[in-house]
């Protein structure tokens, strides 16, 4: 069957034999393909038993399955005593969520939540729309299977700053245990345990340019970095990824499906959560509302904890559906309030902005001799090629002013290749398709290599607001990015640094300069000149998708906080936020690396008050309330 299917027109056929090889060579490459996002590496779904037999109490009831909520589960759920619930939006994840070269294809799927800010007319106007986009990750691994891989614990003084802010125990000494606990292998075959996968995940190619960005920013005093032991340093470096064998490694896998058959852990896919209620006048969760697969509504019961970890803009979204929240906005949409808090408020986010070098297509690397047939199938058969690796993980870390230590300016670098354009369009297509069009014409002669320059440190914050009591609704975000004077000057002094960088006899040598993209309004300005750069980041600046900070972790004397240090919120005693809407500001550093961390501190968190909990033999709501 499979050899007449094979038949084609050919000038002379096939005796059979050659039909059988070819047959073969299709079945194993299917069969591949199908092992890349294979049913056994994620959690089995409990949806159809909720269904069929309906659900019972959970000691603990996790919302959300991204970095912090799989942690969260896999860790609980080591009590064989404590049944753990998880609710999960999405679905498994994709093929292309598993191929590091594909994810940004995987950013505008289904597989994400689409969310733009309100519109910012001097940030985001080189995007479609000309609003910015902010893609959540709406998969088991939450963003984890959507992001860029790379796994950067921060600067030791973001966690001080935090320590000093009144967050008990949140100094880089106490989370750097934590970093720790969370890469150390732990578990075996019949009792397994999560932890985290870390690799250098590059290709030649990418080691071909990290020894020009290597010698480059030498030049200019940064010094090449190994392993960081301490947080970030000034430097360049080769960033640890999340991946291994050409696949991402969320903690959706390496976590929560990893410990999928424990018998106190259920996992239901496609459950997205509307509301929370609230009993003994608002101070106890008892009940979570959620929609299976669009059509049934169910309710669960908690016996102890709803850990809400959803990710900075769900979280807050969920609490305010559920009336806790700012009490204003609340009786505007006519929202019983529960608890009058600042949830919305202290939204953070990284800023980019991407600047393009050009390299003569003769230089640096030989002209590859792989087909995009041929890179699929070297990944299908071998896990290996340009598709295996990570796409811009060579990092460097520098203060713009020199005078300190602190990273205020976070540079990613990447290669597109002149014969490989398309992948620079699906890493870009977010973008208005003239600009796309205007920087896509240089592959005629030329290598892209991009600088994504991030403010490291940004002081402009932003909110976020319901736009109805719609549960299916996207939130108002008012991001502000770059509402701050400071932060356009940090931005301008980056740009300055990769002028610099143009001037050193590694990038001369290679003839690489500086792309000009034609914008009309940019171009009334004199070229390079700070009016000109101001505008060329009102259209190819955007936001980091690093949003942290709308369920602010603070003592009880700062008014915009909404958890305590232990992470439970605020005039409630059973609610607990473990992901990054509990960051007071946002790290110096990509953040899914401080989420994971975060997922672990809850964790330790909630075995410690119920161990406390159990020995006094009293209920929760009444031991917090002592």
């Amino acid at each position: 069957m499979a050899n007449a299917s094979l038949q084609l027109p050919c000038a002379s056929q096939s005796l059979g034999t050659v039909n059988s090889l070819v047959s073969t060579l299709i079945q194993t490459l299917l069969t591949a393909q199908c092992a890349i996002s294979a049913e056994p590496n994620w959690p089995k779904d409990y949806g159809d038993t909720a269904i069929t037999e309906g659900l019972g109490k959970y000691d603990f009831i996790v919302v959300g399955a991204g970095s912090a909520g799989s942690v969260v589960a896999s860790r609980l759920s080591e009590n064989p005593k404590w049944k753990v619930l998880v609710l999960e939006a999405g679905d498994d994840p994709s093929q292309e969520s598993e191929i590091p070269a594909l994810t940004s294809t995987v950013q505008q799927s289904p597989q994400a939540w689409y969310y733009y800010s309100e519109p910012l007319p001097h940030i985001c106007q080189g995007l479609k729309h000309r609003l910015c986009f902010h893609p959540r990750g709406k998969a088991i691994g939450g963003s984890g299977a959507i992001n860029g891989m790379m796994y950067v614990e921060g600067h030791r003084k973001d966690f001080d700053d935090w320590l000093a802010a009144g967050n008990t125990k949140w100094g880089w000494a106490d989370v750097k245990r934590y970093y720790e606990k969370a890469v150390r292998p732990v578990g075996n075959d019949t009792h397994p345990k999560g932890y985290v996968v870390l690799k250098e995940n590059y290709s030649n190619e990418k080691l071909a340019i990290g020894n020009v960005i290597f010698n480059a920013t030498a030049e200019l005093g940064l010094p090449r970095l190994g392993k960081l032991e301490n947080g970030i340093e000034i430097g360049t470096i080769y960033l640890p990824v999340t991946a291994r064998v050409g696949r991402r490694m969320s903690t959706g896998k390496v976590h929560l499906a990893k410990v999928s058959g424990r018998s106190n852990l259920h996992v239901i896919k496609n459950a997205h959560v509307r509301k929370i209620h609230f009993e003994r006048g608002g101070t106890v969760a008892t009940i979570v509302t959620f929609v299976l697969r669009g059509v049934n509504e169910m309710s669960v019961e908690v016996r102890k904890e709803v850990v809400l970890a959803a990710g900075t803009i769900d979280t807050p979204k969920l609490l305010l559906l559920s009336g806790v929240g700012p009490r204003k906005h609340l009786k505007k949409l006519r929202i019983p309030v529960v608890q009058d808090l600042a949830v919305g408020a202290n939204l953070g986010d990284h800023v980019i902005t991407t600047i393009f070098f050009r390299l003569p297509n003769h230089t640096l690397v030989e002209p590859s001799q792989l087909r995009p047939t041929d890179a699929i199938y070297d990944y299908l058969i071998h896990n290996r090629g340009s598709l295996s690796g990570i796409p811009s993980g060579l990092t460097s870390f520098i203060n713009t002013k020199g005078d300190s230590a602190i990273p205020d300016i976070q540079f990613h670098f990447n290669l597109y290749r002149s014969e490989n354009r398309q992948l620079f369009q699906g890493h870009v297509s977010r973008w208005d398709e003239k600009i796309i069009a205007r920087i896509s014409r240089n592959f005629q002669d030329s290598h892209l290599l991009s600088f994504m320059l991030i403010l490291a440190k940004p002081r402009s914050v932003g909110k976020l607001r319901l736009r109805s009591t719609d549960y299916l609704d996207a939130p108002r975000m008012y991001s502000n990015y770059l509402d701050v004077p400071e932060d356009i000057a940090t931005m301008l002094r980056g740009i300055r640094f990769l002028e610099r960088l143009e001037r050193t006899k590694t990038m001369r040598a290679l003839n690489a300069t500086l792309l000009h993209i034609p914008c009309d309004e940019c171009d009334s300005y004199k070229y390079r000149s700070d009016a000109y750069w101001r505008c060329y980041i009102k259209y190819l600046g955007e936001g980091g998708f690093h949003h942290v900070g709308t369920l602010k972790m603070g003592p009880k004397s700062d008014r915009d906080a909404c958890v305590n240090p232990r992470l439970l919120l605020y005039g409630v005693q059973n609610v607990r936020v473990a992901d990054a809407s509990i960051m007071p500001d946002v790290p110096r550093s990509n953040t899914n690396a401080p989420a994971i961390m975060i997922g672990e501190r809850a964790a330790d968190f909630i075995k410690e008050d119920w161990k406390e909990c159990v020995k006094q033999v009293q209920p929760m709501w009444e031991h917090f309330s002592n």
